[in-house]
């Protein structure tokens, strides 16, 4: 009997195991979604917004955190806003007195309006900052200064004649009547009747917080003449150029909602001159996981050689672009790790990319973030990597760049969950916590912030010096640090034993 033909390697990589749906269609994916297709998006996204901003000159440009800064060049933004998705997610919406911006506000009130830039991966015109959280806070902002201004002519005093000097004659009667202040909200069309009904249903509770939280409500009173309103413009969005509204005849403070980015839910193939590429909606959301260090200052400043250069390019571009940025702030002492991408392995299917003699694999966006070595440390005063909060005992650092400078204290809390530091010290010295990052567990940090602040009372007692540290130095350690300083220290610096109703630590600061 003939033996059987051996199976080709070509032939087992295509079996039904390797070739199933699911991921042949990984596979396309990550194909589609390479850097240069990421940064041809953003910069094709780019021109719309430039086209939007240029049909009311007057207004500043505001990009959100952070996405938003992705999609205008550093010189054509006027200021930043932080508006989180997360606030406006159904049966989450919250008004965060933690990100107040009320510069937004201030600046609307002064230039008469403003845009703000945004954008979203996912299949909608527009992200939930924008479709919700963001028309809260205009409600709520109108509803504060509303219940300001008629307190204020209430008590008769001499501030309200200070405000009627700052409104003209004119607008004073439709500044200051209750019925012309619209104080109702405004929220797109798409969004449900119960959500809309659950969100007005809890406005006057969020007013009472902004109210109670501290803010200056009565700036916000003198600078707005009218009222907060959110406006809504995608690329679907349909505008006659010889019928745009002048701001002088609206009746209320326009701030107008730019997505970026086409709502496709999938990408499209797209051509240019010399190259096609992929069209990615949202490509500058979650920037960690495709932009190998690039950020959109240096995008921007280097933009035309990325994007002439082409996908087979692309990648070395950029790393050439961040390692010299790098090499010019280490220079400057300023701290600049190295940032080293974890290279894609490709398949015999997908075939690398050829450039020029040399072959080069294109990291996907949707692969492993990049891994950060220290080679450049910033040092403190006793030259290690411990940056110590004034005469507080405490120090934050990176897990990733203590090494020896464990020596300098006495215990340590780990809030790095992806890394053990080594410790020979006993359990009363050294507490590891699992806390994740918000997108992975918003209530993470929340949870495990009791355990930190009676480890750190413990120990700061017996007069023992604490180092806090996370993965990057920057986040969490610092969130962890700011709760133990709040808690257990006095507004001279002095540290206090007792630490009674944690759950009001927990209030502020959430």
């Amino acid at each position: 009997m003939a033996a059987a033909p051996s199976e080709s390697p070509d032939a087992a990589g295509a079996g039904p195991s390797a070739l199933s749906i699911y991921k042949a269609a990984r596979r396309i994916k990550r194909r589609e979604s390479t850097l240069y297709n990421a940064l041809r998006s953003v910069a094709d996204d780019a021109t719309f917004v430039a086209e939007i901003a240029a049909l009311w000159p007057a207004l500043p440009l505001v990009a959100n955190l952070r996405c938003g800064l992705w999609y205008a060049p550093p010189r054509a933004l006027a200021a930043t806003c932080y508006f989180k998705s997360t606030d406006g997610h159904a049966g989450n919406w919250a008004f965060s007195t933690a990100r107040l911006n009320l510069h937004l506000a201030l600046l609307a009130g002064e230039r008469g309006g403003c845009i703000i830039v945004d954008s979203t991966r996912r299949g909608k015109r527009f992200p939930d900052s924008m479709s919700k959280t963001i028309p809260i806070w205009c409600c709520v902002l109108n509803r504060a200064i509303e219940r300001h201004r008629l307190q204020t002519i209430n008590r008769g005093s001499g501030v309200d004649l200070d405000m009627s000097a700052a409104v003209p004659n004119r607008e004073a009667g439709k500044t200051f009547g209750a019925s012309n202040w619209d104080n109702s909200v405004h929220l797109p069309v798409w969004v449900l009747d119960t959500e809309r009904n659950a969100i007005e249903g809890r406005i006057e509770e969020w007013t009472t917080q902004f109210e109670s939280c501290g803010a200056d409500i009565h700036s916000l009173a003198l600078s707005l003449q009218k009222p907060l309103r959110p406006l809504w413009i995608s690329q679907k969005t349909c505008i006659w150029l010889n019928e745009v509204p002048e701001l002088e005849s609206w009746d209320f403070t326009p701030i107008i909602l730019v997505s970026a980015s086409a709502s496709g839910a999938i990408a499209t193939q797209r051509m240019t001159s010399e190259f096609s590429w992929h069209y990615i909606p949202g490509a500058g959301d979650d920037e960690e996981s495709w932009a190998r260090g690039l950020t959109p200052t240096l995008f921007w400043k280097h933009s035309y050689d990325l994007l002439d250069g082409g996908p087979d390019l692309c990648n070395q571009l950029v790393a050439d672009i961040v390692e010299k940025d790098r090499v010019y702030r280490a220079h400057r002492g300023e701290h600049s790790p190295q940032i080293t991408a974890k290279p894609f392995k490709c398949t015999s299917h997908d075939g690398p990319f050829s450039n020029g003699d040399h072959t080069s694999i294109m990291q996907p966006m949707h692969s492993d973030p990049p891994t950060i070595t220290a080679t450049d440390k910033q040092n403190s005063i006793d030259g290690h990597i411990l940056f110590w909060i004034g005469t507080s005992n405490i120090a934050v650092a990176s897990t990733l760049q203590v090494g020896d400078a464990l020596a300098e204290v006495d215990c340590i809390l780990n809030c790095d969950s992806t890394s053990n530091l080594p410790s020979t010290s006993s359990e009363n010295s050294y507490l590891e916590l699992p806390i994740v990052g918000s997108k992975d567990d918003r209530f993470s940090l929340m949870k495990n912030l009791p355990k930190a602040v009676s480890f750190a009372n413990r120990n700061l007692i017996a007069g023992k010096k604490l180092l806090i540290c996370c993965q990057n130095g920057e986040d969490i350690s610092i969130c962890v640090a700011l709760a133990i300083i709040t808690r257990l220290f006095n507004c001279d610096g002095k540290h206090s034993h007792e630490y009674d109703n944690f759950s009001l630590l927990i209030k502020g600061i959430k």
